[in-house]
């Protein structure tokens, strides 16, 4: 029986992705007849004409598009496999890293583990991105490195993660708030605008579900995407602004934090990264020192 060509593997993950046979030449530094020839005998292997002309460009058939993923992972991994192992030198290594963070993760952590970064090794940066949703594709395709976030059903089955650490939700307001110095009740808590951080996928806590069982509400004032803003209005106003505790403890500074008055239950902050990625020495000395700077 004879053996499929496995560099044609590598072929058709560039034309899936680039969706072009002239990109795929220019990515693969092939002529274009050449990649041409390539795309034929996918075809002809696969029995399936892969990509078809729509216009002036390419489309994928439902073939392709089915393949796609299991085609990109067995190129990762056997990228992996064949991958060289050697010694790390910190001090030599010169590595742009991209961390795409939870909302309020780099203004509590960023220093620390930028700080840490430099002194084990100077030539590496460290990039954060802000987290405005939970599409993990960016961990697939390579343009993230790192990620943080709440384990749930949208992240991709072959995402790895790892626990940080437990956060809970707090109420916030300005210093010189009426609720300040005081212990908050439900109704102390429904009694004063709130402003809400709120954008699609995040998860709140439950703080409506919870009010609504002991037939309250509360009247949301403004609403803004992320916890940083939600702090801004609180500091100007009378709103107050419902937070996670841990994830902004460097964006509290000077405002009055309390308990919220309901059993919301915690949640785990955790490590995200692509398979690809895990025996990669860098990578793995960086997953070790976000680690050690969260759990301090």
């Amino acid at each position: 029986m004879s053996l499929p060509d496995l560099n044609l593997l590598h072929t058709l993950d560039v034309l899936l992705s680039e969706g072009s046979v002239v990109r795929s030449a220019d990515k693969l530094r092939l002529s274009p007849s050449a990649m041409s020839r390539a795309l034929a005998r996918l075809r002809q292997v696969t029995g399936d004409p892969l990509l078809v002309r729509a216009g002036r460009g390419l489309v994928p058939t439902p073939r392709a598009d089915a393949m796609r993923g299991q085609v990109r992972r067995l190129v990762e991994e056997a990228q992996a496999v064949l991958r060289p192992t050697g010694a790390l030198d910190l001090l030599s290594l010169s590595r742009t890293f991209t961390l795409r963070a939870s909302d309020g993760i780099a203004e509590t952590f960023g220093a620390a583990m930028t700080r840490e970064v430099q002194m084990q090794a100077p030539q590496v940066q460290l990039r954060f991105l802000r987290k405005l949703d939970k599409d993990s594709r960016g961990l697939r395709d390579g343009s993230i490195d790192l990620e943080t976030g709440v384990v749930d059903e949208t992240i991709g089955p072959e995402v790895r993660s790892q626990a940080l650490f437990e956060d809970r939700y707090v109420g916030v307001v300005r210093p010189d708030h009426p609720l300040g110095g005081r212990a908050v009740t439900s109704a102390d808590y429904t009694s004063w605008g709130h402003v809400v951080a709120w954008r699609p996928g995040l998860d709140l806590g439950g703080v409506d579900d919870h009010l609504r069982e002991r037939g309250l509400g509360r009247q949301v004032a403004a609403t803004v995407d992320g916890f940083a803003a939600a702090l801004a209005l609180a500091r100007g106003s009378d709103l107050i602004a419902t937070v996670p505790e841990i994830h902004t403890a460097g964006l509290r500074s000077g405002l009055h934090t309390f308990p919220v008055p309901l059993p919301l239950k915690p949640f785990t902050v955790s490590l995200f990264w692509h398979p690809r990625l895990d025996a990669d020495p860098a990578h793995r000395w960086l997953r070790g020192l976000v680690r050690q700077q969260c759990a301090r």
